[in-house]
């Protein structure tokens, strides 16, 4: 687990090793097949693997990168002005996900593992079952990394975990847990799985209110709230942006006297959290149907 954490060459090194992977995920199924999701070295495991799912749509091999990446560069080939945003632009994002996804393999071995279906599904049971607070957070944390890119591999992930592994009750729940930290990144996951286009709609309709009940109704004080809050405020941009309907939802859970009050921070109007506050309404603003709900 400390080896893991070691930096890029770390683990390059453990991905390489013949078995590792393959051995943690082998021992976290039987733990969880005995009804066991809070043992010690489960959590371990799982750490483990969250740390080798750091950085890997940058770091995967050549020879996956060649399979996986090849309709990637395709695209982005026959798109010479991905606008002001760069490669994260809607228009690329979009036809990033209108890519097919990689096929999967019926038995991964190793580094293949680390975004296979199995393996998520084993994070979302996780999630679900132990009340191991570092198991919770690893298990987010690994799915977090897996939907960080911008390539058919995070994209891919990301739709399994919304549409094919029925995740989004389990990752709503750790909404209203106590521990700060496993809630700051359950609300980094629905970032990353927000940004898909395709998944809006599913997402807003299973954890949009839950989301406004995570904002603070005044203004966050300690870091890992207002971080928290950022996120939370750039999950319901994405999700409120393109849909009159989706910024209809954050209105009736009450969501707009709080991102008011977020954005008028005076103690420090450079905080992420009234940044990112101010962008959403910015946003919600341009919803022109919206303007007399949102005066009265």
């Amino acid at each position: 687990r400390n080896m893991s954490s070691a930096g890029p060459e770390g683990r390059k090194k453990m991905r390489e090793c013949d078995g590792l992977i393959d051995s943690l995920v082998y021992y976290i199924q039987g733990t969880i097949a005995d009804h066991e999701p809070n043992d010690k070295a489960t959590e371990n495991c799982v750490c483990i693997l969250h740390n080798l799912s750091y950085q890997l749509e940058i770091e995967l091999p050549e020879s996956y990168a060649q399979s996986i990446y090849i309709q990637r560069r395709i695209t982005s080939s026959n798109d010479k002005t991905p606008g002001c945003f760069g490669t994260r632009s809607r228009k690329v994002k979009e036809k990033q996900q209108d890519t097919p996804l990689p096929e999967e393999k019926s038995n991964p071995r190793g580094v293949e593992s680390l975004w296979h279906s199995t393996l998520i599904r084993i994070y979302l049971s996780l999630i679900a079952k132990s009340t191991r607070n570092y198991t919770q957070e690893a298990s987010l944390g690994a799915l977090q990394n897996l939907t960080a890119g911008t390539g058919p591999m995070p994209f891919a992930v990301a739709r399994t975990v919304v549409q094919k592994a029925n995740g989004l009750p389990s990752i709503r729940n750790m909404l209203h847990v106590s521990h700060p930290t496993v809630k700051k990144t359950a609300v980094s996951l629905l970032r990353n799985l927000s940004r898909n286009t395709s998944l809006q709609s599913d997402i807003a309709r299973e954890v949009l209110p839950d989301l406004v009940s995570v904002l603070p109704d005044s203004v966050p004080e300690s870091d890992i709230v207002c971080e928290t809050t950022a996120s939370v405020c750039y999950t319901l941009y994405n999700l409120t942006q393109n849909s009159s309907h989706n910024a209809r939802l954050l209105l009736s859970a009450d969501g707009l006297p709080k991102i008011i009050t977020i954005s008028m921070n005076d103690s420090n109007m450079f905080s992420k959290a009234s940044r990112a506050a101010s962008v959403l309404l910015y946003s919600l603003w341009s919803h022109t149907d919206l303007h007399s709900a949102y005066k009265k």
